[in-house]
């Protein structure tokens, strides 16, 4: 992609680990690059086609001026995340954030870190097929489904661009006894996938999800279906989902929201998917 980069620019912040560091403070630099699709700007010389580098100069400024960590690390993580969270046209932010006055017995010209944080699209198909009984009370597996969807969307690194319709399916692999309730969201997420998959079993067992047999009946399931357009397999994930061609409940609430979504394994778009398997 298209890129603009902001290289040097300095400010006085009051960051590190020691005491006096938190208390006198230093100067830091900062080079940002970000990702982004120039295109239309550069055709139109229309400064709403592009991202104002002044503004996000100034995101930088209020990030490093307003909070205090410890390690530059973090300073460095939460630049990027507000980059990303503020400028919706920017696909990626490159950090480096240095600091030049670090207090180390040796000579050097800057202690920096480098990192990049980028936007992704992935969809998570939801389900839940009992109902939860917490405290004495009984929470209906349709508000279980809601408090999943609002956790999802409280967390800074995950946003809900599009929820489908809530479908009613039959139980799935022969196991499980109740019907369920399942659907599929659209979402933007700051994290990696297996990062995005730590994060769903959170909110899975925050939802009183107890892994007892595999399909078996279960208050909240989170299953990550697509991911950009990434291919990956790890002991823990597979993207895109491996059985979710045979699935009509995840099908279905796709084609509501994504019906042209392609599958970069089976060459076909989720549409045509849902049809074959109909």
């Amino acid at each position: 992609m298209d890129e603009i980069r902001i290289k040097g620019l300095k400010i006085f912040a009051h960051h590190g680990v020691l005491p006096e560091e938190n208390e006198k403070g230093q100067y830091f630099f900062v080079d940002a690059v970000l990702e982004t699709d120039l295109r239309k700007a550069g055709i139109s010389d229309d400064l709403l086609k592009t991202v104002n580098y002044a503004d996000v100069c100034m995101l930088i400024k209020k990030e490093m001026t307003e909070n205090t960590y410890s390690l530059i690390e973090a300073a460095a993580e939460h630049i990027a995340l507000r980059i990303l969270k503020s400028c919706s046209g920017i696909k990626s932010a490159r950090i480096e954030l240095k600091k030049p006055y670090a207090p180390v017995e040796a000579e050097f010209e800057s202690i920096s870190v480098r990192i990049k944080r980028t936007r992704h699209r992935a969809f998570i198909a939801w389900g839940s097929s009992e109902d939860l009984t917490e405290d004495g009370k009984t929470i209906p597996k349709a508000e279980l489904i809601k408090k999943a969807l609002k956790l999802m969307d409280e967390d800074p690194f995950i946003k809900i661009i599009k929820n489908s319709s809530v479908y009613e399916s039959r139980p799935y692999g022969g196991v499980a006894e109740n019907d369920f309730l399942n659907g599929v969201s659209m979402i933007e997420t700051f994290y990696e996938p297996e990062e995005l998959l730590e994060a769903l079993h959170g909110i899975e067992s925050a939802c009183g999800r107890v892994r007892k047999e595999h399909w078996g009946d279960r208050s909240m399931d989170l299953d990550i279906i697509f991911f950009d357009d990434l291919v990956y397999a790890s002991a823990d994930l597979v993207i895109p989902h491996a059985d979710m061609a045979n699935r009509d409940f995840v099908l279905k609430p796709l084609c509501e929201i994504a019906e042209d979504l392609y599958h970069p394994v089976l060459k076909k778009s989720v549409s045509e998917l849902y049809k074959s398997l109909a």
